[in-house]
């Protein structure tokens, strides 16, 4: 799982792939899970995690405002 301050240091274009690429891998463990492949249940939460910390910096950089 990315560190907060990583994310940061990256540019919007970069967040966004990476945005794109976890949706990729979540979609592979829905469907792991489906056929009962999916040995590690925890990295689905740890996705889903990761997508919304990124796109909460997205939004907190297009709207301007800084966490203290």
């Amino acid at each position: 799982m990315a560190k907060i301050k990583d994310l940061r240091a990256k540019t919007d274009d970069e967040l966004n792939e990476q945005i794109i690429a976890l949706k990729k891998e979540s979609m592979n463990l829905r469907f792991q899970q489906t056929s009962g492949q999916l040995t590690n249940t925890a990295r689905m939460r740890q996705v889903k995690r990761e997508v919304a910390q990124i796109k909460t910096l997205l939004s907190e950089r297009k709207t301007g405002s800084k966490e203290k």
